[in-house]
């Protein structure tokens, strides 16, 4: 991998090493993390755990028992042991390309009771409501990363024409599926959780289901594309999705 040099690998704890690729949020960066990432799903090592993108690092946990059980040369810490085979893969993934994204569509019934901030968002950007729904639902947003809530998506791509500050005072309690705006950034809560964000739209997917194998509808290098459905549209999915006609989501 091209600027391996200015890769940052370090411990953490026993257990983990975090490699830090950039001191700034990009899409370059966010393709290194990506590229790793894909390679550690079709190749995970002895003893590696798990993986955990964020904006500019990823951190690879392991057992290091089992880590170590595999080494000749017993002198050797689980982390020297790791570093080392985390350096060859990325010597291996000079200039691969990432190619993992999925595209997730996510309906949104925009407005009304679903997002009672949607006015607020409009009168901010001198826009219409139309103006806001169309341009929010016309951009592709890439999820970087998976946080703050069980299947939160922190996603960049949304356009700057209806960017908003977050709300002065947070609600206590916002309904999960809730689409909302918090400066440049868009975002769905999962989760029923307090927020501050301006809510703009709901919807009736479920981004967490802590009984499927794979708890959250996203990941990290997915692609989400916001599709405005009506009223009916939503509840109609929702009902479907109870029925168990509409299966995961």
């Amino acid at each position: 991998m091209e600027d391996k040099e200015k890769i940052t690998i370090k411990p953490m704890g026993d257990c983990a090493i975090s490699l830090k690729f950039s001191e700034d949020i990009n899409i370059q960066t966010h393709f290194k993390i990506q590229s790793l990432a894909q390679y550690l799903d079709d190749n995970p090592f002895k003893g590696m755990i798990e993986y955990v993108p964020s904006f500019i690092s990823l951190t690879i946990f392991y057992d290091p028992l089992e880590v170590i059980s595999l080494e000749k040369d017993k002198n050797q810490t689980p982390f020297n042991i790791v570093k080392i085979k985390i350096e060859k893969i990325l010597d291996k993934l000079s200039n691969r390309p990432c190619n993992n994204s999925r595209i997730v569509e996510i309906p949104v019934c925009y407005g009304e009771e679903f997002g009672p901030d949607l006015k607020i968002v409009a009168q901010y950007n001198n826009l219409s409501i139309e103006e806001v729904i169309n341009i929010h639902s016309s951009y592709e947003n890439r999820v970087y990363m998976i946080g703050f809530a069980p299947g939160f998506p922190y996603l960049a791509g949304m356009s700057d024409k209806i960017a908003t500050p977050r709300k002065k005072t947070p609600r206590l309690s916002i309904p999960a599926g809730s689409v909302g705006i918090a400066g440049a950034q868009t975002g769905v809560y999962p989760i029923s959780t307090p927020g501050g964000w301006q809510l703009i739209g709901r919807t009736p997917l479920d981004l967490f289901n802590p009984e499927s194998e794979t708890p959250s509808l996203l990941k990290a290098g997915d692609i989400v594309k916001f599709k405005s459905i009506s009223k009916a549209e939503y509840y109609e999915i929702k009902y479907e999705k109870e029925q168990g006609i509409l299966k995961w989501a």
